[in-house]
């Protein structure tokens, strides 16, 4: 359906055809409500970056954790959020109570709603983000990252598919290749968009397409939602708005996610009245490596570790505690860029690589992305997933050898920048191996993998059996170069709980709306200084279903 025409205009203008507009769309289409949704990627790229994710989702007490033993409930939820959040700033406010729904939503009809549209889970639950604090600080207290059976494709499909049944239905039209320029402002309200039609490109999903104009549009609706994501793909914005409480920005990054997701909507819609907050929270990863088959510019992979792995430095001092793999993203990277330095390094043997490395993103994990059972079982049998063992050969960040001298000497030929303590690197190991001779140890971080090992999903399939690092059995020995990659924006457009975005006085901006990373997830910023882990894909649908249902009780 074609709605540029006066007697045919949208309820609803959706500006980025990623995982938050889809799910706004999937609502308004549900109420009968006309939608058109503007995109400057090609039509390859529909679902945006949630296509290319491992589909993790935060759930709170479900029969999957009650499976396995864990004990969960909304206020222990509510202890880990709140403490790793650290809200303090008087912008905090939508973002708490955005924080306070999700949670309430994550406990309660999360879950069932999902599976109304098809989406399941893999039995065995996740557990990121360890903390390895206090009870009050940083982490999950249990296990909650629930993996989609199916991974990112598999949340992204059932709102696709509702998408494309509408525009079948004559209830939405999807124009690719615009690029939106400016939100049009008409007696203080937000009545439509003006940009660039861009020239046509085969470009495959993910992957940059071309810039050049070859036309212009200026479309109306009483409403219009911006779920265009956050500014990952853009270093230059990301430096730019780099912590001062993290130091000075890394030299060098990868990236997380395609050189698309540029944060251009951000400045736009702060020109057309919105408030834009918190822009100096952000969540990037530092277990980075360089991706030997590249789709987009600087194209990194995420490993995600069990915690097994010795962490050093680039210089090749242990990280102190609890800075051990899979505990603590932020506090990690702010001991990393301290040092001066935008990499580290894993140390570690077959066996840890074989049970305790997964690689983020629905392309890197084929079992569980095309739901093949076959595949699947490979996982509990001996040798690592293949796509690990493809980077293990191919990969440019890997080195692999059977002593440890050999082992320092091909990672400093991958830092001739740094020079690397071998002594130290040699001590390191030596001196943790020699904690795995008691059942018992004064090693946190031997301890903890330890500890691990008593959730029965951890001792299944996440976490080897401890060991000496030095053990031939165990061997060869391995160590990872870790770059540091861009990813999430944790700061967004203020929001209130309907998804209005509001202005520097705190009110409404009539006809403008956010949703998604471009809205924090909600509220601006309803993580705070750090994240759980499986709430930015949630943070998506949940921000996207109250914006959705929102624009349709009032269109």
């Amino acid at each position: 359906m074609d709605f540029s025409t006066a007697t045919s205009r949208p309820d609803a203008i959706i500006v980025g055809a990623g995982l938050a507009g889809l799910v706004a769309a999937a609502e308004l289409i549900d109420a009968g409500k006309r939608v058109l949704i503007v995109d400057q990627e090609p039509a390859a790229s529909l679902g945006g970056q949630a296509w290319w994710s491992f589909g993790g989702i935060f759930l709170v007490d479900s029969p999957e954790q009650r499976r396995l033993g864990v004990k969960d409930s909304l206020e222990l939820a509510r202890q880990d959020w709140l403490a790793s959040a650290g809200f303090d700033r008087d912008e905090d406010s939508w973002p708490r109570r955005w924080a306070e729904a999700y949670l309430r939503f994550a406990a309660t009809e999360k879950r069932a709603w999902l599976r109304e549209r098809g989406i399941r889970f893999f039995p065995i639950v996740g557990w990121a983000e360890r903390g390895g604090y206090t009870a009050m600080a940083h982490g999950n207290s249990v296990p909650r990252f629930h993996i989609t059976w199916g991974t990112g494709p598999g949340v992204v499909s059932p709102f696709i598919d509702r998408v494309r049944a509408g525009a079948a239905a004559g209830l939405v039209d999807l124009r690719f290749r615009h690029r939106v320029d400016e939100l049009i402002v008409e007696d203080g309200a937000v009545v439509g968009v003006r940009g660039a039609r861009l020239a046509p490109d085969d470009a495959r999903r993910g992957a940059s397409s071309n810039r050049d104009e070859v036309d212009t549009f200026d479309l109306r609706a009483p409403a219009v939602l911006v779920t265009s994501g956050g500014i990952g793909g853009n270093h230059d914005l990301v430096r730019a708005n780099w912590p001062a409480r993290m130091g000075v920005p890394p030299a060098d990054m990868l990236s997380g996610v395609p050189a698309s997701v540029d944060g251009r909507m951000l400045a736009i819609a702060e020109t057309a009245g919105a408030r834009v907050i918190n822009q100096d929270r952000m969540w990037h990863y530092v277990e980075g490596i360089q991706n030997y088959a590249s789709v987009w510019p600087l194209h990194g992979i995420r490993i995600l570790p069990g915690p097994s792995s010795l962490w050093l430095d680039a210089t090749g001092t242990r990280l102190p505690v609890p800075l051990f793999p899979g505990f603590d993203t932020l506090g990690t990277l702010e001991h990393i860029v301290a040092g001066g330095h935008s990499y580290s390094w894993f140390v570690l043997t077959q066996r840890i690589i074989e049970k305790e490395f997964a690689l983020s993103g629905s392309e890197q994990n084929p079992d569980l992305t095309d739901k093949n059972l076959r595949l699947l079982a490979k996982r509990i049998g001996k040798g690592a997933p293949g796509p690990v063992e493809a980077f293990k050969e191919k990969g440019a960040d890997f080195v692999v050898a059977n002593t440890l001298d050999e082992l320092i000497t091909g990672m400093q030929g991958l830092s001739p920048d740094v020079v690397i303590d071998a002594d130290r690197v040699r001590r390191e190991v030596e001196a943790r191996d020699r904690e795995m001779d008691n059942p018992f140890a004064k090693d946190a971080q031997v301890n903890a993998l330890r500890q691990a090992r008593n959730y029965r999903g951890d001792k299944l399939i996440r976490v080897a059996s401890p060991h000496r690092i030095l053990d031939p059995a165990a061997g060869p020995l391995i160590a990872v170069k870790l770059h540091i990659l861009t990813r999430k924006s944790l700061g967004g457009i203020e929001t209130d709980l309907e998804g209005r975005a509001l202005g520097p006085d705190g009110s409404p901006v009539p006809g403008l709306y956010a949703a998604g990373e471009a809205s924090g997830f909600g509220g601006g910023g309803m993580h705070g200084y750090r994240a759980l882990e499986g709430t930015f894909l949630g943070g998506c649908l949940f921000s996207g279903r109250q914006a959705g249902r929102a624009i349709a009780a009032t269109s």
